[in-house]
């Protein structure tokens, strides 16, 4: 299958994939944090937005949304979800804004989708353009040196009789600038049972090397990967969310 396949095929079943994220947590945490650091404005721009739950939340804090996304399906999704948002077809390595954003946030470990540290600058730089003096880019990401490749993630719900089952898991071979996101889904019915798996291949980086990348553009604070309160990052675990704040 190709990198996105099970992305782009499976668009349908992508909320199912991610029902036990708390995207109402994260919406809020993020709003917070646009509170106290950013320069209090209501335009927001969700990089690698997919079907559009953390605009749904933020567009209830008063935020005026906008999404950007690589597949198509998604966005139709998304703009049923939140009729008010507005969405583009794009990519978040190399996009521009006609008017600039106060948040731009990239949720789900997204930002590792540039595949490669030069596309990760683009992004960077792409992101810097689009903010207002004093906005704020938000986004969660994992530390390559932190990963464990024996760990992994699964879940499973109930869906018009079928029982879905997905994982995930992250692998890091020690060395280099990549890093693979493992997916499965299983589809359970009474009559048969089928199966997807696939490979994305994502840009793998220190939490170091990424604050040296975006300390030219901005001023970056790192927190521990929590939604109920605001901890500084203890320099020892592998998740982090990362507050960049335009000078």
């Amino acid at each position: 299958m190709s990198n996105n396949a099970l992305y782009t095929d499976l668009s349908g079943y992508y909320d199912l994939m991610c029902a036990d994220i708390n995207y109402q947590a994260q919406s809020n945490s993020t709003h917070r944090l646009q509170q106290i650091f950013g320069n209090s404005g209501k335009r927001h721009l969700d990089l690698a937005c997919g079907t559009g739950p953390h605009i749904y939340h933020l567009i209830k804090d008063g935020y005026q949304c906008s999404g950007l996304d690589i597949n198509q399906p998604m966005l139709d999704l998304a703009q049923q979800r939140c009729p008010d948002a507005q969405f583009e077809l794009g990519n978040m390595c190399d996009f521009e804004v006609i008017k600039p954003y106060d948040l731009i946030t990239c949720f789900l470990y997204s930002i590792h989708y540039s595949g490669s540290i030069q596309n990760l600058k683009n992004c960077i730089q792409s992101v810097h353009n689009a903010l207002n003096n004093g906005g704020v880019f938000c986004f969660n990401c994992v530390d390559k040196n932190h990963i464990n490749n024996s760990l992994f993630a699964k879940h499973s719900v109930i869906h018009e009789n079928s029982e879905f089952s997905f994982g995930s898991s992250w692998y890091y071979r020690g060395e280099g600038e990549k890093q693979t996101l493992k997916l499965s889904i299983e589809k359970k019915t009474t009559e048969e049972t089928q199966r997807w798996t696939d490979e994305h291949p994502m840009v793998a980086l220190s939490f170091d090397e990424l604050k040296a990348l975006l300390i030219p553009y901005f001023d970056v604070h790192i927190f521990e990967h929590e939604h109920d309160k605001i901890t500084a990052w203890d320099k020892a675990s592998g998740n982090a969310i990362f507050l960049c704040v335009k000078r």
